[in-house]
């Protein structure tokens, strides 16, 4: 299979930014979300994104033009049956990814591979609501994707290693490093870390110390190059807190039970950079 077009449903942060290096791996690409809004505020961000590009003469400025022709705005859904590879991007919510693959059951292409980018949820589980399972897997990319070079690929039992192979290469086509991963709560990266970030919330708090210090003793003392508190704004606080959810719920333990400061947070509309404001103002 040749993939030539790209739909991106949801024109959130990584949404927007898958969009922009499939744009940028020469794709066609479709965003797709439910509202007009969402979609316009989403081109424009991409427009930006492009020029940044530009600027760092990733690409000319006669390929951004080019480029920025190869992208399609809708809300329209069955907008994705001329689409070989079809990427998720909505909320981390159950629910709300199972609306979805309802509308996709009506709408993708037979041959299309469905991609979903969630952080912890199971892959199985999404591709149990589709009716080709065997189609679908997990192609979690990293905040921001345009920087981030990691890519999760990962398989369920029931995965068509063709259409495995063909994720790949797509990956691989964009520049990124794609790792193979074994469906696991949280897959590789998120197992590890965002435990780490929500033990440093709770660090933060029970007053152990600041955030900065908290920051300061990570970058300084484990020689990491963002500290976890303001990893986790960037991440989303909301987002930290629900992968949590997701680990503790699927693990069975305790261990993985959200900082309590998470929902302080949020309940104060503190989400992180994505707000203006999380463990820092911005």
């Amino acid at each position: 299979m040749k993939i030539n077009t790209v739909s991106v449903i949801g024109a959130g942060t990584m949404g927007s930014g898958i969009a922009t290096v499939s744009l940028i791996g020469d794709y066609k690409v479709n965003l797709i979300d439910i509202k007009e809004e969402f979609v316009q505020k989403a081109k424009a961000k991409i427009g930006k994104n492009l020029l940044k590009s530009v600027e760092k003469e990733v690409i000319t400025d006669e390929r951004r033009v080019e480029t920025l022709n190869n992208l399609t705005i809708s809300t329209d859904f069955t907008t994705v049956f001329g689409s070989e590879l079809i990427i998720e991007a909505v909320s981390e919510d159950f629910e709300i990814k199972k609306k979805l693959f309802a509308q996709l059951n009506e709408n993708a292409n037979s041959s299309a591979i469905i991609a979903s980018n969630t952080s912890a949820l199971k892959i199985s589980g999404l591709a149990g609501l589709y009716n080709k399972p065997g189609n679908v897997i997990g192609m979690h990319f990293f905040n921001p994707p345009a920087v981030m070079k990691l890519v999760e690929l990962i398989k369920t039992e029931n995965t068509n290693q063709e259409i495995f192979n063909t994720a790949k290469d797509f990956v691989l086509s964009l520049g990124k490093e794609p790792v193979e991963v074994k469906e696991s709560p949280g897959f590789i990266v998120n197992r590890a870390l965002i435990p780490m970030i929500n033990e440093a919330a709770i660090l933060y708090g029970e007053g152990v110390s600041s955030a900065e210090d908290i920051d300061k003793a990570m970058m300084f003392g484990a020689n990491h190059p963002i500290g976890p508190l303001a990893l986790a704004d960037m991440i989303g606080v909301d987002v930290c807190s629900s992968i949590m959810e997701t680990l503790q719920k699927e693990l069975g333990s305790d261990k993985y039970a959200p900082a309590p400061i998470f929902r302080k947070l949020a309940e104060a509309g503190k989400l992180g950079k994505k707000t203006g404001a999380g463990f820092y103002e911005y």
